[in-house]
């Protein structure tokens, strides 16, 4: 899959960007993920809607523990390309809404964005760390799954500016993007807050 990227901007830095191919919540930890239109952004809190939602008071606290499963995110994001590999190179054919992940994007490279600021459509994200596959995600879906997207399981980001995430939006870093106008999102699942360990 050819890659979008855009000439030198004045800083001499080379300009990438991809677009969101779809964007995926599970209501519950385990539960399946279902596609959306759109998702709401929400700084420091995540996806409204989504299992990683962090509804108690105040902040999300810093993530604790050790391991591919440790921390804290805002939103997985993933390359449609990565999927695509996985397919021809282990016959392991994992959709979209099976790789758990929040938002996957087409043409754009997500290792590189680990400690750099990027957008997806009006929303401002930090890559955190790479999204390494885990044991549980093997689990819900195919053994070998783990070893095949090792590396190329995506990427956790915090959201440093909120917004809605509309599929179609363009993803990149490095120069300006067109960004469609807003639309109302949609509305936030009530239930009760929960702890913040990240869930697959």
């Amino acid at each position: 899959m050819t890659r979008s990227t855009a000439g030198p901007t004045e800083a001499g830095r080379i300009v990438e960007y991809g677009r969101v191919v779809s964007v995926h919540l599970a209501p519950v930890a385990g539960a399946p993920t279902y596609s959306v239109a759109q998702a709401r952004a929400v700084a420091g809190r995540g996806l409204a809607s989504d299992r990683n939602y962090w509804a108690g008071d105040g902040p999300r606290r810093p993530g604790r523990g050790s391991g591919r499963a440790s921390g804290v995110c805002d939103v997985t994001l993933i390359e449609i390309e990565a999927l695509e590999a996985l397919a021809r190179e282990t016959a392991i054919e994992l959709s979209p809404a099976q790789c758990r992940r929040n938002v996957v994007c087409q043409g754009i490279r997500l290792n590189p964005l680990v400690g750099t600021e990027f957008r997806v459509g009006g929303v401002t994200l930090r890559g955190l760390r790479l999204s390494e596959p885990c044991v549980r995600l093997e689990q819900l879906t195919r053994p070998g799954l783990v070893r095949g997207l090792l590396h190329r399981g995506g990427l956790r980001a915090e959201i440093v500016h909120g917004g809605p995430i509309h599929v179609g939006d363009p993803v990149g870093h490095g120069g300006d993007l067109t960004v469609r106008a807003p639309t109302n999102p949609p509305a936030p699942l009530r239930r009760p807050p929960r702890t913040e360990e990240h869930r697959p």
